[in-house]
């Protein structure tokens, strides 16, 4: 806000003496000056004892004041303003002095003088320029942070071409958690000072984020420049970093992104962290790519939009038979989730169950499919007149089985539609029990408990440790599709599931094959020992109303 200061006495001023003029402007207190305009030359005609102390200049003739301001005092004496007000500089950058100054005057009339009042203001920016250096550095490495960074780099935009680099640390969190924070900044410190050497003169190093580094880069020639950067980063990084005791390794993810392909500066910055998102999977530096941002905020909108579905009950349950090979009856059926819009918009699980397993959506979508699976069977039950002779298997998700409590879940839908457990098949998918079988055991044995069937999905996709297959009480393997699928004609095909059926068989438990879209096929998995099929030789995923139509069918 700008300051004003009260318009001295210039008409009083006026018509004293100098020595009057000067003690009339002594009661002023801050740094005050009265000009008078003689034979179109401006003179001092008294100051104060602040302005003396300033170092102005009290001598018309060697007045810095004078030669630096004397075109705008008199624009000012020959205008109509009474008071104009406005911030100056003076001096060279070590010692350069702020003001805030007042030119005023009680009447356009007052012609050939006028009062100059001085508040310095080299304290208070200095301050502010201390703070602003405090808020937009790094107080560990003393590089710019993220709010530096990003005034820099809005500096930059404009001025020729710039590249904007993000390298991500991996394990960062791991060894600042087992090492201590000390290590974990000494650690940050002596990626800087690497980091730093692999740059050019011209190149700017940032701290953006706790793990995080950015760099500003002038693209010269080609856009190249900005890979070949990264690769020296790269392998400034590849050597050991010795922490006390230790040496330790680590690598990094370098995104790159181009200020050509953003309006801002915080956008170019999220592009470069978008692409060493994607860089952590492919292992080698990323330059951001349109059309995988569109995907992710397609993504984004997709959960928004997930959540409501889940919320408003606009899911519904498909099922798929899964049949007998030996009698080619109806044993069960697999539940389906499908989402179809208000607007009739159908999307396919292989695009909204990813986005609910990141978002943390599986849980309740998962819940929602336990509960409406039991309902629906209870629904056929009451139509048949009793127990309809089939099963409803269920997916669990490794994200659903990790944050949620399943067995209770499980518990509760059969409790609530007067279901025993035996009606209920759970499928699991091999990743989810490799990746934590003992975390998983106790789940497993719950559900057991209540009398459900477990079958292991997508089985030969993994890697299973047998010794925990042979422990945990499975029921079924489902083999892959991708074995079934063209199995007649290709002999390592067969060889495999025939290995499948073996181990099944060998460890007392049933087979699903996936996938069977010919009768031929299930005929030849029939005669290898398998159990159970599922495929559109059979059927496709049916309507809730339609899978009962068939058990209606099966009965008469």
């Amino acid at each position: 806000m700008p300051l004003h200061l009260p318009d001295p006495p210039t008409d009083t001023l006026a018509v004293l003496d100098d020595e009057a003029v000067a003690r009339v402007l002594d009661l002023i207190p801050i740094p005050s000056v009265h000009v008078r305009r003689r034979a179109e030359r401006l003179e001092l005609v008294a100051f104060n004892k602040l302005y003396r102390l300033s170092g102005l200049g009290t001598v018309t003739d060697r007045s810095p004041m004078l030669d630096a301001l004397g075109p705008r005092i008199a624009g000012f004496l020959a205008s109509a303003e009474l008071r104009i007000d406005f911030d100056w500089t003076i001096g060279a950058a070590i010692d350069c002095r702020y003001y805030r100054v007042a030119f005023a005057r009680t009447s356009s009339a007052t012609a050939d003088r006028c009062t100059i009042t001085f508040i310095d203001l080299t304290s208070q920016h200095h301050t502010e320029r201390s703070l602003r250096r405090e808020m937009t550095t790094d107080s560990l490495t003393g590089l710019p942070n993220r709010e530096g960074f990003t005034d820099l780099l809005e500096a930059a935009i404009g001025d020729g071409a710039h590249a904007v680099l993000v390298v991500d640390l991996a394990r960062f969190g791991r060894i600042n958690a087992c090492m201590g924070s000390l290590a974990g900044d000494e650690l940050l410190i002596t990626v800087a000072r690497r980091i730093k050497g692999a740059l050019r003169a011209r190149d700017t190093l940032a701290r953006i984020g706790g793990d995080e580094f950015g760099i500003l880069l002038a693209i010269d020639d080609a856009p190249d420049e900005a890979r070949e950067v990264a690769s020296r980063i790269t392998a400034a990084l590849s050597a050991p970093f010795r922490l006390t005791d230790y040496e330790i390794g680590v690598e990094c993810s370098i995104g790159i992104a181009f200020d050509a392909d953003a309006t801002d500066p915080e956008e170019v910055i999220r592009h470069a962290q978008f692409a060493a998102k994607r860089a952590k999977s492919t292992g080698h530096a990323e330059t951001y790519q349109d059309h995988a941002f569109v995907r992710l905020r397609e993504q984004f909108g997709m959960e928004t939009a997930l959540r409501h579905a889940i919320e408003q009950r606009q899911l519904r349950l498909t099922f798929q038979p899964i049949c007998d090979l030996r009698t080619r009856t109806v044993s069960s059926f697999e539940a389906l989730a499908r989402w179809t819009t208000p607007d009739g918009v159908e999307h396919a699980p292989a695009d909204f169950i990813p986005v609910a397993e990141e978002s943390g959506l599986i849980v309740p979508l998962g819940r929602w499919a336990i509960a409406e699976a039991a309902r629906t069977l209870a629904m056929w039950d009451a139509r048949l007149g009793g127990d309809c002779g089939v099963r409803v298997a269920v997916n669990l998700s490794a994200i659903q089985l990790q944050r949620d409590v399943i067995a209770p879940v499980v518990a509760a839908a059969l409790r609530d539609n007067g279901l025993a457990g035996d009606r209920f098949t759970l499928e699991l998918t091999e990743s989810a029990i490799v990746g934590d079988p003992a975390g998983i055991a106790d789940t497993i044995h719950a559900l057991k408990a209540l009398g459900t069937t477990l079958a292991m999905d997508d089985f030969g996709t993994g890697y299973s440790n047998l010794a925990y297959l042979q422990k945990l009480p499975i029921d079924i393997l489902k083999i892959d599709r991708s074995f079934i699928t063209g199995m007649l004609g290709d002999g390592d095909k067969v060889a495999i599931v025939r290995a499948i059926l073996s181990l099944a068989q060998a460890l007392g438990m049933r087979t699903t094959a996936e996938g069977i879209e010919t009768l031929e096929l299930g005929q030849t998995l029939a005669a290898l020992g398998c159990t159970y099929g599922q495929g559109y030789a059979y059927a496709r995923p049916l309507e809730a109303d339609a899978a009962l139509q068939l058990l209606l069918n099966a009965k008469a």
